[in-house]
């Protein structure tokens, strides 16, 4: 009989596990600068439905999550105007990491190192499961989207623009 491989535990996994969260772990091959795009492929998924986690900060340099579709790029003026600020922009990849204890490719919004306002792309919600970073490169978990919201309180906003 062939063994499910097993990911080992991650912050994300774990938080998940202690809020009975179903979800279904997949491992792939990991691909520096690869991102969401070539996650799909690997795994057969269609890449509207992986959902990438970007660590964003304000004009105050404050962090905040962006769940984007793996397709999708976020309109940075869109999110501003519609969560009150002057400016939003990417953290640079080693400020990303000190915020969400993740490495930048593997960064989850579950389990984060720092507790930071969540944001998701309305049209995310609407589809019946995502697969979105178990907090590993290399790993997705999928499960259900309204997920984001129940334990992230991740609030629905529209900024997508086609990549």
């Amino acid at each position: 009989m062939a063994k499910k491989e097993r990911v080992s535990e991650t912050q994300a996994t774990q938080l998940l596990k202690a809020n009975k969260v179903a979800f279904t772990e997949h491992p792939y091959e990991y691909l520096e600068h690869g991102g969401a795009m070539h996650s799909a492929e690997v795994l057969g998924l269609d890449p509207f439905n992986v959902v990438k986690t970007l660590v964003m900060q304000d004009q105050d340099a404050k962090p905040l999550l962006m769940l984007m579709h793996g397709d999708r790029k976020v309109s940075t003026k869109n999110l501003a105007r519609q969560i009150g600020a002057k400016s939003v922009e990417p953290c640079a990849p080693e400020v990303a990491n000190r915020h969400s204890g993740y490495l930048v490719g593997g960064t989850s919004p579950f389990g984060t190192r720092r507790t930071m306002p969540v944001y998701i792309e309305e049209t995310i919600l609407a589809l019946p499961r995502i697969a979105i970073n178990g907090g590993r490169r290399g790993f997705l978990v999928q499960l259900d989207p309204q997920v984001c919201v129940q334990l992230l309180g991740a609030k629905p906003v529209q900024c997508a623009l086609a990549e």
